[in-house]
């Protein structure tokens, strides 16, 4: 098991700041986070990188600062692709299985079968320069995975590759990294799909701090702040202000209907977190269209209402146009509350 207690980091542009978690064997954790939220500062600690300025770093219980990098045990994937340029590409899988001692034949063999594994049979021969970036990528996944490293590192290992690859390579990692299946797998992302599809564990990450740790699908269903319930959606969950009138609802001056599944707590201010799906054209709630942009197959629509501005995800491909009036109907079912200090207190009687 790899522990973070209180560990904090200072001589980057994020420091980490008093981190706490304990990861286990067999799992990958994904660790979802805007640019600059200190992910890749908490990937190069746990490397050796970077130096801890407080706190501890344990593996099975042992300092894991004391240790030198080559000591650790561990294997790192960039996002830029990071390869030997004067080494084949056969060579560069074998290159850490000839550190560790193996024979150029069974170092060559074991690489053999990461490169088939990747995609790559028949490259063995060629050199960086003549691959693709995609191909690169997968070069510098099968030399991490043919290690067998007790943990795996993976820095947005994805985020360089254009957006077909991407979602390529997305649906092999599961095995791929099933290679790695007793070791432990720290892999960094801004894209919350990325995280939910890939992660036995979430770990969701803002200004150098965790911010929640635990299955994505309960991050999910039940953000524990309004900072996470941002962070844990693409596009964005919205977070208005509002009110609990005489046990309504009140946005602005829309009373929203009362729904049976969700309980609403005494008489007071709150946020109120909706969802992008939550919102769909048709109703008799108006609104004005602010932008309007294409995500693959879906429209992400930008609206402001009387009460404040939202974002709704509306399947298929439509024309909206700015300044563009339209009604539009709420799933309150699916709202999130916080109270005015951001803390979750959504209650639903199907929970109880």
């Amino acid at each position: 098991m790899l522990s973070l207690k209180n560990l904090s980091t200072a001589d980057r542009k994020r420091p980490l700041s008093n981190l706490d978690a304990d990861l286990k064997s067999g799992k990958i954790y994904t660790i979802l986070g805007r640019t600059g939220a200190g992910k890749t500062e908490l990937l190069r600690a746990v490397m050796g990188l970077d130096d801890i300025s407080g706190g501890h770093l344990e593996l099975d219980g042992q300092d894991l600062a004391k240790r030198p990098v080559r000591k650790r045990q561990m294997s790192m994937v960039y996002q830029q692709f990071i390869n030997y340029p004067h080494l084949s590409v056969l060579k560069n899988v074998a290159f850490p299985l000839r550190r560790q001692g193996l024979s150029a034949e069974d170092a060559s063999g074991r690489a053999l079968v990461a490169l088939e594994l990747v995609g790559l049979a028949g490259f063995e021969g060629r050199m960086p320069s003549e691959l693709s970036g995609g191909q690169q990528q997968r070069v510098a996944i099968a030399r991490a995975i043919v290690k067998k490293a007790r943990i795996l590192l993976m820095d947005e290992p994805l985020a360089n590759l254009d957006y077909k690859l991407r979602e390529k390579l997305r649906e092999e990692f599961p095995r791929l990294l099933a290679q790695n299946a007793d070791g432990i797998i720290l892999y960094s992302t801004t894209e919350p799909a990325e995280a939910m599809q890939l992660g036995d564990e979430m770990i969701v990450m803002h200004e150098g701090c965790i911010l929640a740790k635990g299955p994505p699908e309960e991050i999910f269903e039940a953000p524990s702040t309004v900072e996470v319930a941002k962070l844990i959606s693409d596009p964005p969950v919205s977070i208005v202000d509002g009110k609990i009138v005489g046990g309504k609802l009140v946005l602005g001056e829309t009373v929203l209907p009362e729904n049976a599944d969700l309980k609403l707590p005494m008489d007071g201010s709150v946020k109120v977190g909706i969802r992008p799906d939550a919102l769909s054209v048709g109703g008799d709630m108006p609104a004005t269209v602010v932008l309007a942009e294409f995500s693959g197959s879906d429209t992400i629509v930008h609206v402001t209402f009387e009460f404040g501005a939202a974002v709704m995800l509306v399947e298929g491909i439509h024309e909206f146009v700015p300044d563009q009036s339209i009604a539009v109907s709420m799933d309150t079912s699916s709202l999130l509350l916080f109270s005015e200090h951001g803390d979750n207190i959504t209650e639903r009687r199907s929970d109880g």
